[in-house]
Formats: structure tokens, C-alpha cells, sequence
């Protein structure tokens, strides 16, 4: 019986994160939308993207985690390949290379920590922009 109701626990909590996934992507997909124009990444050529802060997330296997125009997460992998010979120029557009690759297979509860500290992040962009200054209210 005790087993049965610690699993019945379990599973309810299971559900409340998934369902707190759900909502917060959502969110964050409204808070990407109302951040236009979206910021370029810094040191990007391509990408359109906010850092996410990775606090909370004990995840070695993730590197650099964005927030993209479309309010999905992504791990951003930026290389330069200069190619075999130094000597000559290169073109450093033709020499970038700027990956976005969507984080699918993150469990529930590594995406509501993400998830939360990007909707912060673009709430604080949002609010910093100077056509949002004159609607705050004092405190």
C-alpha cells in the first residue's frame, strides 16, 4: 500500500512539472515575440539569440543554451575554420559557422529551470528597451 501511494505521489508530481513545461514554453514563445527587433547574439554573424543562464541546471553535456526568435531553446556551437592553409585571407563569413541545434530531449525539469531563466532574461530586455520605459509604473 505505502509503495502504491509513494508512486502515486511521484507520478503527481511528474505531471505537475510537465504541465509547468508546458506552460512556460508558451510563455517564453510570447515573450520571444514581443522582443522585436530580436538582438543579434554578441560575436555572431547570423544568430539571432539571448543567452540562457544555466543556473540551476547541473547538465555538463550542454554547452552555450539560447533563447531564439521563435522562443524555442537551442545549444548555440559557433566555430571558425580558417582551412588548411593560414597564409591566405579568408573571408570570415564564408569562415563562420553558427549552429543552433533545439534542445528536444531535455527532461521536464532541466527545461522549467531554462525556461524560467530565459522568459526572465527577455522580461528584463523587454523592459530595458527604451519605448517600455515611459509604461512602468513606480513601485
Amino acid at each position: 500500500m505505502q509503495t502504491d501511494e509513494a508512486l502515486a505521489r511521484k507520478t503527481q508530481a511528474d505531471m505537475i512539472i510537465d504541465r509547468a513545461a508546458q506552460q512556460l514554453r508558451l510563455l517564453v514563445v510570447e515573450a520571444a515575440k514581443a522582443l522585436r527587433p530580436f538582438p543579434a547574439f554578441p560575436g555572431a554573424f547570423f544568430t539571432n539569440a539571448v543567452e540562457v543562464s544555466l543556473a540551476g541546471v547541473e547538465r555538463p553535456d550542454i554547452g552555450c543554451i539560447v533563447v531564439a526568435e521563435d522562443g524555442e531553446l537551442y545549444e548555440l556551437e559557433m566555430k571558425i575554420d580558417f582551412g588548411e592553409e593560414f597564409g591566405d585571407l579568408v573571408d570570415p563569413v564564408q569562415a563562420r559557422d553558427e549552429t543552433l541545434r533545439k534542445l528536444d530531449a531535455l527532461h521536464p525539469r532541466d527545461y522549467v529551470v531554462l525556461a524560467y531563466n530565459a522568459l526572465t532574461q527577455l522580461t528584463e530586455l523587454i523592459i530595458e528597451r527604451p519605448d517600455h520605459q515611459g509604461a512602468q509604473t513606480p513601485g
